[in-house]
């Protein structure tokens, strides 16, 4: 029996539609929350993805604003327009859009951020109030992932999770959310001693690594459930027919490569459908999910800065 799959899609516009209401009621007290967003240079990737989250912003009814210096700025440019951001009151929440160009220190622009406005979670702060279970701004990614778990009554408390990747955007914090949701935690990486053999363990299996298909059914416990936080662009033939050559139930997909010569993946193999118990798709599992948590982020940072008592909807 093929795995059921989790729509995160739909997850997504739930949340979405709570926080619509929670900024409804906050907007007749006279408050409406705030997101800076600040692109440097010209990333097609990453105007991509801020034109999604504006959209978002919209839609939910939160106020927007895009900055976006030139390619040429510096460390002390960038750190400087962080920190007028920081001093408005109407911002709430700040994003700044990653990569940087080279000539700037990434981190000196990150940490400049008031740990109350950001909205990514990366702030050493944040990071230290997520890991001793204190209130702050959990990273969007796993904050999704556990919204996907909890809303699709997946149980967490007392099983087995495996977090593939050790990033500080996905696997580390996603590793902390579970353990503090009282699952027992492995996270594994690449120097992990037989990784399949580790990931069978699996009650909730988390692939972040970045390498397409890379989870096969080999890595899978049969009937757990698959959290695919992989975005991967397939172009090479040899590596489509790898991954999709099989099934007819793929027939869809073979017709678009061959039109468009390229295609999206996770990290999971689509044979892991056949052994899993639940999966995430890619596109349409986390990836929504990343901006509807951007969203709660920034409500979230509006309620405490300016201390208005909403309820929280979306958790």
């Amino acid at each position: 029996m093929p795995a059921t799959v989790l729509d995160g899609i739909k997850i997504a516009n739930d949340i979405r539609s709570e926080l619509a209401a929670e900024v409804k009621i906050m907007a007749a007290a006279g408050v409406r929350p705030g997101l800076a967003v600040v692109l440097v240079g010209h990333n097609p990737a990453s105007e991509i993805y801020v034109r999604g989250k504006v959209k978002a912003c919209q839609e939910v009814g939160l106020y927007s604003e895009q900055h976006t210096p030139p390619e040429t700025s510096t460390t002390a440019e960038l750190v400087a327009l962080i920190e007028d951001l920081n001093r408005r009151e109407e911002i709430d929440g700040i994003l700044v859009q990653l990569p940087l160009p080279p000539q700037v220190d990434s981190k000196k622009v990150l940490l400049a951020v008031d740990p109350a406005k950001d909205v990514d979670g990366f702030h050493p702060m944040n990071v230290g109030l997520l890991s001793t279970q204190r209130t702050g701004l959990v990273p969007c990614t796993p904050a999704g992932i556990m919204e996907i778990l909890r809303r699709s009554h997946i149980p967490v408390a007392g099983q087995e999770a495996v977090v593939v990747g050790r990033s500080d955007i996905v696997g580390k914090p996603a590793g902390m959310l579970l353990l503090n949701a009282s699952a027992t935690v492995t996270i594994c990486h690449s120097k992990t001693r037989d990784l399949p053999a580790v990931c069978r363990r699996a009650d909730i299996l988390v692939a972040a690594i970045g390498r397409a298909g890379m989870v096969t059914r080999d890595f899978v416990k049969p009937g757990a459930t698959v959290i695919d936080v992989g975005m991967n662009k397939v172009t090479d033939p040899a590596e489509f027919e790898r991954l999709f050559g099989g099934p007819p139930q793929h027939s869809k997909r073979v017709e678009i490569f061959r039109a468009k010569g390229a295609t999206l993946i996770g990290d999971v193999h689509p044979e892991v459908a056949e052994v899993a118990g639940a999966l995430t798709p890619v596109p349409g599992g986390v990836g929504p999910l990343t901006i509807a948590m951007l969203m709660y982020n920034t409500v979230k940072a509006a309620r405490k800065c300016r201390g208005i008592r909403v309820p929280a909807l979306a958790k």
